[in-house]
């Protein structure tokens, strides 16, 4: 849980700053929001190296080191005297997606797909306790002192991660006897299988939502609604709070209603919240509960979604698990990169919330369509039993 939260942290803690750090840097909105977007095409590119790295070389050794280099770069975010320079150490830090991607890998070497499903449910809902106090730290810790306080927060979580993976992480996996070269040879067996895709593939759309979220919210609140950062903090926290609960249901009832069947339950969940969100927008009601509380619901479908799609597509290779976790995360960080940069350029006060809106409910009708091509591979193909070591279509 202390792993997988440090790449949350990261991800949405300076989130409440993004105004303010546009007028200490005398920039814009959309550039300084780039912050978000290029951050997570880095991680993406990253993911695709950290699978394999971490099947050839096992899980703790690729942990210590990238989380020493991410506080590394932490430092380089608080002197940094430009924003280029702010923007290039910036991207350094998306080295801590090994967190995020190894944390579940970890997971999956202990437990079969159904049963690794149900506990990485369990360890998202603790660990999604980060997105829900980040925003919140990080308003209050600009308030109390400036932006900066939020990357030396991170910086300090950093070094105590490092020393608590130093003694008390064992290593959960056997390193693979290939080459490194010869763990990317292994790609193309994860390519040829269309069940992974069916669940990366509603990964990325899924998370979608959320990305398009943390792109444009503090825009949304800040533009739109004039809430202060530490206001802005409480509200961007919603979705954190339907995510929790949807953890704990998937991770509750994963064996009993069943892995797609759930996932679907959490993505029809999200589109109503949007639509709702859509439907008091158009009405005229215009108001920063009216647009932030419905997201607590799109939280809650990602809660049930999510776990499910990560533990399917990790289940289809099991003797690939780290190299499925960094491939199906690099298209799902990928993908919402792509959707945070289009919502922060579409985003401008006369337009209000709606590109966001859109752009949300766009994510829920494609990771919807995703699932869909699970269950049609389901029918004809039958459905995922994976154990460990057994691999399927």
């Amino acid at each position: 849980m202390m792993i997988a939260a440090l790449a949350a942290l990261t991800m949405t803690m300076m989130q409440p700053s993004l105004p303010s750090m546009a007028e200490y840097y005398d920039t814009s909105y959309s550039k300084i929001q780039f912050a978000v977007g290029l951050y997570m095409a880095v991680s993406a590119v990253f993911q695709l190296f950290i699978g394999p790295i971490s099947d050839r070389y096992g899980r703790r050794p690729v942990l210590l080191i990238s989380i020493a280099l991410f506080c590394l770069a932490t430092l380089g975010c608080v002197l940094a005297p430009t924003v280029e320079i702010f923007l290039l150490f910036r991207m350094c830090q998306a080295v801590v997606v090994t967190t995020m991607v190894l944390s579940r890998a970890v997971v999956r070497d202990m437990f079969s797909a159904e049963r690794s499903a149900s506990m990485i449910g369990y360890v998202t809902m603790g660990m999604s306790i980060a997105p829900l106090i980040a925003p919140m730290i990080g308003g209050i810790l600009e308030e109390i002192f400036d932006w900066r306080a939020t990357f030396v927060f991170l910086l300090t979580y950093g070094v105590a991660l490092i020393l608590i993976i130093w003694f008390d992480l064992g290593e959960t996996v056997k390193p693979s006897g290939l080459s490194i070269a010869g763990q990317f040879r292994e790609y193309p067996d994860l390519w040829r299988s269309r069940r992974f895709w069916g669940y990366t593939l509603c990964l990325t759309f899924s998370t979608g939502s959320f990305f398009s979220f943390v792109a444009g919210s503090a825009f949304v609140g800040a533009e739109i609604f004039g809430l202060s950062p530490s206001q802005l903090g409480i509200y961007t926290g919603a979705p954190a709070l339907g995510y929790i609960l949807g953890n704990y249901l998937s991770g509750r009832y994963s064996i009993a209603i069943g892995m797609n069947r759930m996932v679907l339950f959490g993505i029809v969940l999200m589109f109503a919240a949007v639509l709702v969100t859509a439907v008091m927008a158009l009405s005229g009601l215009s108001h920063e509960t009216a647009f932030y509380l419905p997201m607590s619901f799109v939280g809650l479908g990602n809660g049930m979604t999510i776990p499910k799609a990560t533990a399917g597509a990790l289940s289809v290779r099991p003797r690939l698990a780290g190299t499925a976790a960094g491939l199906s995360g690099s298209l799902m960080i990928a993908g919402g990169a792509v959707m945070s940069m289009i919502t922060g350029v579409l985003l401008r006060p006369d337009w209000g919330a709606y590109p966001l809106i859109l752009m949300m409910m766009l994510s829920s009708v494609l990771a919807a369509a995703s699932v869909m091509w699970v269950f049609h591979i389901d029918r004809i193909a039958g459905p995922l039993i994976a154990e460990p070591g057994e691999d399927q279509v």
